[in-house]
């Protein structure tokens, strides 16, 4: 029985220029874990700028007169505030108020809208749209293989992208907004400005065949500014300290957005939204588990599903998520869900590594914050 085939985004072929470039099955997807080192791209980014190949990431169109209805009973957040050129951030809930999934919704225009969806939930999302559709009034299409994806983040972003733009001064975008229709290089591209890195930073949504053309434009325009080509390993280490969520990680069908401190997605006033009412349940009975930053005090890296304890109790009171050394902070990190009883900043707990029980200590999150009255050089 042969192995299935893996995906290759639209970039694959630019990834061989890169001696240090090493790839990892990620959901299916070949894609670059690093490109010159991790801690390397890490600093890039934090420093002056590193570009990101996420194109395997999933585009949904949903267009027509009851679009803006049909998302507003599935997703948290009001999607009633959207105006054209702005995009949103959100979540599509179960019934019980687990995630099916964190996505960003854009509104093209008047009864048209773009969701970006995670790439390993872009077969279960389709269908969850697909299943709530209603007859008339909206139509669907999944665009996932004919768009690429190019992120480029760091305080450098904006001056590395603004020569390359012809008519759109990126400048201009504020967080959370975009221009559907900007030149770049020449290269027709959606030009959003959300980030996941904690940094600053642009998205270039592009047709697949300009993906190649677009990433050498860029990386030419970013080498005397030190852009590097970042990969998986990074965009995990700069969105852990950021206190970003990952899905599968952070929220789940079984991690509810209260429960990984996100309510602030949640609009609880406009319209009875897939999930609302367990969420209602949740936020008035109080959420049974919390996450929280934690920071190791003994010596030791808090990995992904290892146990947390309580001092003196047997049973674990969670589990952490994420966990790191974090490459800006020099100090082992780790996100962690545990029993909102034992949530508190500056609680004592331990980790279970190997079965050794280290003390660690509850932190506030992020860990990292860049300063926003930073300036461009």
């Amino acid at each position: 029985m042969t192995e299935p085939q893996l995906l290759r985004t639209p970039l694959f072929s630019r990834y061989a220029r890169y001696e240090g470039v090493r790839c990892i099955d990620f959901g299916g997807w070949e894609l670059p874990v690093q490109f010159s080192g991790i801690q390397k791209e890490h600093e890039a980014v934090r420093e002056c700028a590193g570009l990101f190949d996420v194109s395997h990431m999933g585009e949904f169109y949903v267009e027509g007169p009851e679009a803006g209805g049909f998302l507003q009973q599935l997703t948290t957040n009001d999607v009633s505030l959207l105006k054209p050129g702005k995009a949103q951030y959100t979540f599509l809930c179960y019934p019980d108020g687990g995630v099916v999934d964190d996505l960003l919704i854009y509104m093209l225009e008047q009864d048209r809208y773009m969701l970006v969806v995670n790439a390993s939930n872009i077969d279960k999302d389709w269908e969850w749209l697909v299943e709530h559709v209603p007859d008339e009034g909206v139509a669907l299409r999944n665009a996932s293989a004919d768009t690429a994806l190019l992120a480029l983040q760091g305080p450098l972003a904006e001056s590395i992208l603004t020569p390359l733009c012809d008519g759109t001064q990126p400048a201009s975008l504020r967080p959370f907004t975009f221009v559907p229709d900007a030149l770049v290089d020449g290269i027709p591209a959606l030009l959003s400005r959300t980030g996941y890195t904690g940094e600053d930073g642009f998205e270039l949504y592009v047709a697949a065949e300009n993906a190649p053309a677009l990433w050498d434009a860029l990386m030419q325009a970013g080498e005397p500014a030190g852009l590097l080509p970042a990969g998986l390993g990074a965009r995990d280490t700069l969105r852990f300290e950021a206190g970003l969520p990952l899905y599968g990680q952070e929220l789940s069908a079984s991690i509810s957005p209260l429960e990984a401190g996100l309510v602030r997605f949640i609009k609880w006033n406009c319209g009875d939204f897939i999930g609302r009412e367990a969420l209602i349940k949740q936020r008035e009975e109080g959420i049974p588990r919390s996450l929280v930053g934690l920071e190791m005090i003994d010596r030791g890296i808090p990995r992904a599903h290892y146990p947390v304890h309580a001092a003196g109790t047997e049973a674990a009171i969670g589990e952490v998520t994420t966990g790191t050394q974090s490459p800006t902070l020099k100090v082992n990190l780790g996100l962690a869900l545990v029993n909102r009883s034992y949530a508190n900043i500056d609680d004592l707990v331990e980790v279970e590594i190997r079965g050794r029980r280290l003390q660690a200590k509850i932190i506030p999150l992020p860990f990292y914050q860049r300063n926003r009255a930073a300036k461009q050089h």
